[in-house]
C-alpha cells in the first residue's frame, strides 16, 4: 500500500508528513533552513528553504517502509511570499509591503519590490526546483496573480521529481497551496460556525460561512467544500510574542507555559498588546506596536507569559466580534500548529471565545493538508471545491470544554480599551509627523 507525502514550509523549518489512505500518519520528519538567522527582515533565501525541504523529503522517504512507497508530493507554505524565479532574495509575508492588503494585493506589492521577472509563489518555485512545471498553484475561487505563472489548482498533477536534490526520480509532484488554507482543509471546516485559528508564528480566526456571505475588512476563501466560503483574518505575532518572551528572558517556551499555570486567569493584572510587526485584523494598522501595561514590581515572568497567552486569545476574540457584528457566530474552534500541543493555551481560548475548542491528535494540520491534495492528485479523493460532503480522512480530535471567567471578560474589555488607545496614539503621531 502507498503513501503520499505533505511537506509544510513553516517559517523555522520545514515539515513532512506521510498519510494513508485511511488518514494514517506512517512517517514524520522535519529540518531546518540553514542560515535564515542570518535573513534579512521581511526577505529570505530561498536555497535556505530548498535545502530544508530537500532534507525533510529525503528523511522522510527514508522512513518509510519498503512495502509502503511514495505516490506522491506536495507543499504548501507561509503565504503572500514571493521567490525571483532565479532563485535570489524572496520577499516574505513578513515585510511591509501590501500587508494590510488582500493576499492578490500583498503578492502584487512584493512584486512591486524585486528587480528579476517570473516570480513564483515559495512552494511553486520548490516545486521546480523538484522537477514540476513552471505554474502558480490556486485555491478554487482565488484570483490570479499576474506575472506568476499558469494557474493551476491545488491537488492537479504538475511534474515528476527529476531526481536531484537527493531525491529519487519519477515521483509525481502536485499542486499546494498556503498552509492555512490547507489547515482549514485538514481540520473540516465543514459546515457555518466552525473556526480555526491555524496557529503558528502569526495566528488568526477563520470561519465557515455559507458561500457568498462577505464581511469588510475580513479575507474571504472558499471552503474545501462546495457551497461553503470561509471568513475571518490573520493576526499579528501570537506565535513570534511568545518566541519574543522567550529570548529575552532565555526561558524555553515548554517552561514559559509551565510558569503560566501558576499564574491565576488576569495574570495578575498584567496584559500585552501582542502587536510586535504591527496588527493585522481587525485594526490592519502597522504602525502599533507591542505594549505590556500593569507591571508591578511583584510581576515576574510567570506573569508575563500568562498574559501572553491571554493576549493571544483576545486577538482571536477581537476577530470574532467582527465576524459576530456581521451575523457570523462561532461555535466551535480548531487549534492547530505548536500553539496546539499546550493543554493550557487550549483552555484559555476556549474560555476566552466560550466556545468548545477541538484538538487535532496530528497538530500540523497544513502538512496535513498538503498530503491531502498529493492524495488527490493521484485520485484517493476529491480535490478541494469538489464535493459537497466531506470525504477526507481527518486527524482524531479531543475536545476542550470552556471555563468562562469574568477575569477573562474584564481582561478583553481592557486589551480592546488599552488597542484603541494606542491606535489613537498612532494616528496622532502620523498627524504631527506630516506638520
Amino acid at each position: 500500500m502507498t503513501v503520499v507525502v505533505g511537506l509544510h514550509l513553516g517559517s523555522d523549518s520545514a515539515r513532512a508528513l506521510a498519510l494513508g489512505p485511511d488518514g494514517e500518519i506512517v512517517a514524520r520528519a522535519y529540518a531546518p533552513y540553514p542560515g535564515a538567522v542570518g535573513w534579512p527582515a521581511g526577505y529570505a533565501d530561498p536555497a535556505g528553504w530548498l535545502t530544508g525541504v530537500a532534507d525533510a523529503l529525503a528523511a522522510i522517504l527514508a522512513e518509510l517502509p519498503s512495502d509502503r512507497p511514495c505516490a506522491a508530493i506536495s507543499l504548501g507554505g507561509q503565504s503572500p511570499t514571493t521567490v525571483p524565479a532565479n532563485g535570489g532574495l524572496a520577499v516574505t509575508y513578513r515585510n511591509p509591503a501590501g500587508a494590510t492588503g488582500s493576499p492578490a494585493e500583498q503578492h502584487a506589492a512584493q512584486l512591486a519590490l524585486l528587480t528579476e521577472g517570473d516570480p513564483l509563489q515559495v512552494y511553486d518555485w520548490l516545486s521546480v526546483r523538484l522537477g514540476a512545471d513552471a505554474a502558480q498553484s490556486r485555491w478554487p475561487g482565488d484570483p490570479e496573480l499576474p506575472g506568476y505563472g499558469p494557474v493551476v489548482g491545488t491537488g492537479a498533477l504538475i511534474g515528476h521529481t527529476d531526481g536531484g536534490h537527493g531525491l529519487p526520480a519519477g515521483i509525481p509532484l502536485v499542486a499546494g497551496a498556503q498552509d492555512a488554507y490547507l489547515a482549514f482543509w485538514a481540520g473540516a471546516l465543514d459546515r457555518p460556525g466552525r473556526g480555526m485559528d491555524p496557529g503558528g508564528r502569526t495566528g488568526g480566526m477563520a470561519v465557515v460561512v455559507p458561500s457568498g456571505e462577505r464581511l469588510p475588512g475580513m479575507y474571504a476563501l472558499r471552503s474545501a467544500l462546495s457551497g461553503l466560503d470561509i471568513l475571518g483574518g490573520p493576526v499579528s505575532g501570537h506565535g513570534l510574542m511568545l518566541d519574543w518572551l522567550r529570548t529575552i528572558t532565555g526561558v524555553g517556551i515548554p517552561e514559559l507555559i509551565d510558569l503560566a499555570s501558576s499564574v491565576p486567569p488576569g495574570a495578575d493584572g498584567v496584559l500585552v498588546l501582542p502587536y510586535l510587526e504591527g496588527a493585522r485584523a481587525p485594526r490592519w494598522n502597522r504602525a502599533l506596536r507591542a505594549e505590556i501595561v500593569g507591571l508591578g514590581s511583584d510581576a515576574g515572568r510567570p506573569q508575563l507569559a500568562r498574559a501572553v497567552l491571554e493576549a493571544t486569545a483576545y486577538g482571536l476574540a477581537h476577530v470574532a466580534s467582527g465576524l459576530a457584528a456581521g451575523g457570523v457566530t462561532l461555535t466551535t474552534l480548531v487549534t492547530a500548529g505548536n500553539p496546539a500541543r499546550s493543554p493550557l493555551w487550549n483552555l484559555i481560548k476556549a474560555s476566552v471565545l466560550e466556545v468548545p475548542v477541538e484538538v487535532p491528535s496530528e497538530t500540523d494540520l497544513a502538512a496535513y493538508g498538503a498530503a491531502l491534495s498529493a492524495g488527490a492528485g493521484v485520485g484517493w479523493w476529491a480535490g478541494p471545491g469538489s464535493c459537497a460532503t466531506h470525504s477526507w480522512p481527518r486527524p482524531a480530535v479531543t475536545v476542550v470544554d470552556p471555563e468562562p471567567q469574568e477575569a477573562y471578560r474584564e481582561g478583553y474589555a481592557r486589551f480592546l480599551e488599552l488597542g484603541a488607545a494606542s491606535e489613537s496614539r498612532s494616528l496622532g503621531a502620523g498627524s504631527r509627523s506630516q506638520t
